[in-house]
């Protein structure tokens, strides 16, 4: 019998290829199939569910919501769902971290808020050029593509991605190379030949580059060249923010101040699509409908979002437990690791990875521990990562069973030693 998945689908299909179970249901970290079959989800849709699959505490305001009659759609008009959701985001996230940024709906999507962004510093700054970092990825469109490193996915474009250059991540020359040398050279030299670039946009932790973390004072000194040369600072939030590396905002740690800030995926805080772009007010330049889009005023996700706000950021509570969450994560990749020649830890929080001197390796751990009930993806230029992504909210006795998996399926794999008699 032809399966329309096949017969109908596009070619583009990925992850359906990786994970060919059709799944029916979910809750919190388990995804169970049409056939009753149980995976933990170490996944999180990519990091757009960080609360886990219908968590009650977003679904139930949801279900209400639906039920009342009240405005789904409204582009960018206003709604009480839209009131509601901003008073809040100043008041628990904005305010307590003395963060003056004005809050702008681009569409509902990572790529749409890093559009916007780039758009936006063209805009401020009168210059066209965009300055990225290798092994970044920042979306699938024509301008996020041009700041992104990954090939394949360049490729696609069919047509030149122009300007935009890479410079070099945090220890690409495996500290060979001081930090920014050529930068700063070229930007306090008026015949290097090189412009001004209008923005230089970052991830804090690369998720599809390898979850590559840069270094707090790696980034507090991008910041600083960033404001001695008058170039904008982008930190593109969208899979690291909402509390996957511990705080609300990736930066956090590291103390600095982005001119502007792309957040989507798990900003909703149900898997409902939204993006937020926030920048200072001085950057707020637009004209009225200078940049727009259908979707922006999905008050579905608003009401979830702000339901996931006071639910899990009223408070520091939520934010200790993750990182209890993140230490116990961390030392089991790291016995993992250990058992391993060639294998390190790689990310930062909720957002890590497993990196193998050998790539097959990270795709064949991947694939049996899909056969055993786990999902989990690679990541890297050479999917030489096997990136764990556990909801925020999981259990310690489902953190602990989908890591046994995971042991399982990379002494499988590997036929470590140490892992076999573990």
């Amino acid at each position: 019998m032809n399966d329309v998945f096949e017969t109908l689908e596009s070619e583009v299909r990925g992850y359906s290829r990786s994970w060919p179970a059709e799944f029916a249901t979910a809750s919190g970290a388990v995804q169970t199939t049409i056939d009753g079959s149980e995976y933990l989800d170490f996944f999180s849709g990519a990091g757009a569910l960080n609360y886990g699959h219908n968590n009650p505490a977003v679904m139930e305001p949801l279900i209400d919501y639906l039920q009342s009659g009240a405005v789904l759609h409204s582009l960018d008009m206003k709604t009480p769902a839209k009131r509601r959701f901003l008073e809040t985001f100043e008041r628990l996230i904005l305010k307590p971290r003395a963060l003056d940024y004005k809050v702008m709906f681009p569409g509902p999507t990572g790529t749409n808020t890093v559009e916007a962004a780039l758009k936006l510093a063209r805009k401020v700054t009168g210059r066209q050029h965009i300055l990225s970092f290798t092994n970044a990825f920042h979306g699938m469109t024509l301008g996020s593509l041009s700041v992104t490193g990954n090939s394949m996915k360049r490729q696609g474009a069919g047509i030149p991605l122009t300007n935009a250059s890479k410079i070099p991540y945090d220890d690409y020359f495996d500290g060979e190379t001081t930090d920014f040398l050529w930068l700063e050279r070229v930007l306090a030299d008026s015949g290097s030949g090189v412009d001004r670039p209008a923005a230089i946009i970052v991830e804090t932790v690369q998720g599809e580059g390898g979850l590559r973390a840069a270094r707090a004072e790696w980034l507090r000194g991008l910041a600083e060249l960033c404001k001695r040369y008058e170039v904008l600072l982008i930190v593109d939030d969208v899979q690291a923010g909402c509390g996957r590396t511990g705080s609300f905002f990736s930066f956090e740690e590291a103390g600095i101040v982005p001119d502007i800030v792309c957040l989507s995926k798990s900003i909703s805080g149900s898997g409902l699509p939204m993006a937020l772009t926030l920048f200072k007010p001085e950057l707020d330049v637009w004209s009225p409908g200078e940049h727009n889009g259908t979707f922006r005023g999905n008050n579905p996700a608003f009401v979830t979002a702000t339901a996931a706000l006071e639910t899990f950021w009223a408070d520091d509570s939520f934010q200790n437990r993750v990182a209890d969450t993140s230490a116990a994560l961390h030392a089991r990749l790291g016995e993992i690791a250990d058992s391993v020649e060639g294998a390190s830890v790689r990310g930062r929080g909720m957002l890590a990875g497993l990196l193998f001197e050998d790539p097959a390796h990270a795709e064949r751990v991947a694939g049996e521990a899909y056969r055993l009930g786990l999902l989990v993806e690679t990541s890297g230029p050479e999917d030489e990562v096997v990136k764990i992504m556990p909801p925020l909210t999981i259990s310690s006795a489902e953190l602990q069973r989908g890591l046994d998996i995971l042991t399982t399926a990379v002494r499988t794999v590997v036929r470590s030693p140490e892992l076999a008699t573990a």
